[in-house]
């Protein structure tokens, strides 16, 4: 990534300096179970790059707080608790999942007293079978497969505290919208919001989701990077569907594996790298931190956006 004029560009030992000494400690078995399938993070990444980071997201979230309170003494009403939120955008296979929950994790122990939750818009994709219908299903996580209007009612219900508020569930097992199963969203203090098209702008919409953001963090690799982990990644899904009929890579899994992977490969082509080069990588630069990741998904620079 080439250095933009409204970012402040660090690498790790220069990003390590703003690490503070109050947070934390993680464990390597919490570790391992919070990372992605082919992703890795260690604990020189937890005191490197993220305690870091949870640093200014604790800045940015007392921020929050103070204008809030500021706003509700200005209208002269009772000031409402409402969660901030933070939004974590990328490609498909770059990791941002990992980056999720080991965000929710710091931030759980950096609040005790706080309830930090965390979803994927994945859920808010629309079923395949109405993709199918639609004629799109070979467009799937572009603009057009996810239904922007329910997820925008779910970000006002949640920013305006009205309650517990549902969130669909997906499952990259049978790669599609769990009918009738959701997550409870119940009056977060923060809340992670982990999707490829958290930053978009989608035409003819007055409200994006971006604008229910109070922090937002963008993963980001080259794209033939990417593609390797991709491609690694389903490698290691076939490696644990074929023992399981119901699994959606079962008949790639027990089949034959290289024309499995030719499949792949083209998928990644025509589908996921389209979809990056045209609606996913153009949305980085309204990001509010850009973590910028090399080969075994180290991040090497970090980038944070200056106004």
């Amino acid at each position: 990534m080439q250095s933009q004029m409204n970012y402040y560009a660090f690498n790790r030992d220069q990003w390590r300096q703003f690490h503070t000494h109050d947070f934390a400690s993680v464990t390597t078995d919490e570790l391992e179970q919070l990372r992605s399938l082919n992703d890795e993070v260690s604990m020189d990444d937890v005191v490197t790059i993220y305690s870091p980071l949870r640093h200014l997201i604790h800045i940015r979230y007392r921020d929050y707080q103070a204008a809030t309170a500021n706003q509700s003494e200005f209208l002269g009403i009772a000031n409402k608790v409402r969660p901030f939120i933070i939004g974590i955008a990328g490609s498909v296979a770059v990791g941002k999942s990992t980056t999720a929950r080991l965000l929710q994790l710091l931030l759980s122990r950096a609040y005790p007293d706080k309830k930090v939750q965390q979803i994927t818009t994945d859920g808010f994709l629309y079923p395949n079978a109405e993709l199918e219908r639609r004629g799109i299903l070979d467009k799937k996580g572009f603009p057009e497969s996810y239904d922007m209007p329910k997820l925008i009612d779910f970000l006002d219900a949640v920013k305006n505290a009205n309650g517990v508020v549902k969130a669909p569930r997906y499952s990259h097992q049978v790669y599609d919208v769990l009918a009738g199963e959701y997550d409870e969203i119940d009056h977060p203090d923060i809340l992670i919001v982990e999707g490829i098209n958290v930053l978009q702008l989608p035409t003819g919409q007055s409200i994006y989701a971006s604008d229910y953001f109070d922090f937002s963090i963008y993963v980001d690799a080259n794209p033939e990077l990417i593609e390797h982990w991709y491609l690694e990644r389903f490698g290691l899904l076939l490696d644990t569907a074929f023992t399981d009929p119901t699994n959606y890579y079962y008949p790639y899994a027990t089949g034959d594996r290289d024309q499995a992977f030719a499949l792949a490969k083209d998928v990644w082509r025509t589908i996921n790298l389209k979809n990056l080069e045209e609606y996913i990588l153009p949305t980085r630069e309204r990001a509010d931190v850009i973590l910028h990741k090399i080969k075994h998904h180290q991040i090497d620079r970090v980038y944070l956006r200056k106004f």
